[in-house]
């Protein structure tokens, strides 16, 4: 269990990676795969920013004026962006043994809890939120 909010999405991150270091020694291609999450989330939120900034911009355009509302939520587009960049960069900088010291109930994480977070963390991706709409279709 995680509580809820922004972080939410950060603590099941460092579950999903500290079991991939636990687990590095019995698999070595779990190395490859934790640094395969980092980079996809770290592109995950540039791409994310980048498209609610532009979107704003449109919107902005097509109205004409400029309103203080849509300069709060770029500022908290930008600041959430940011804390998640500053987390996975200190994530980057960790060595994976050194992993440890990120630990949230590691003993409790286990390969079924992995499976888990992998699928719910995979279905807040673009691509899978689309799919139903393209079953529909």
């Amino acid at each position: 269990q995680v509580s809820g909010g922004e972080d939410e999405i950060q603590q099941l991150q460092k579950a999903l990676l500290d079991y991939l270091d636990v687990n590095t020694e019995i698999d070595a291609s779990l190395v490859f795969s934790r640094k395969f999450y980092i980079a996809q989330w770290f592109r995950d939120t540039t791409m994310e920013t980048e498209k609610a900034i532009k979107s704003q911009k449109d919107e902005d355009s097509s109205e004409g004026t400029h309103h203080a509302k849509d300069v709060e939520t770029t500022g908290q587009i930008m600041h959430r962006a940011e804390s998640r960049k500053k987390f996975l960069r200190s994530i980057i900088k960790t060595v994976p043994s050194q992993f440890g010291a990120f630990k949230m109930n590691s003993d409790t994480v286990d390969y079924e809890d992995a499976c888990l977070i992998v699928r719910y963390l995979a279905s807040m991706r673009p691509f899978a939120q689309s799919f139903d709409i393209y079953l529909t279709q």
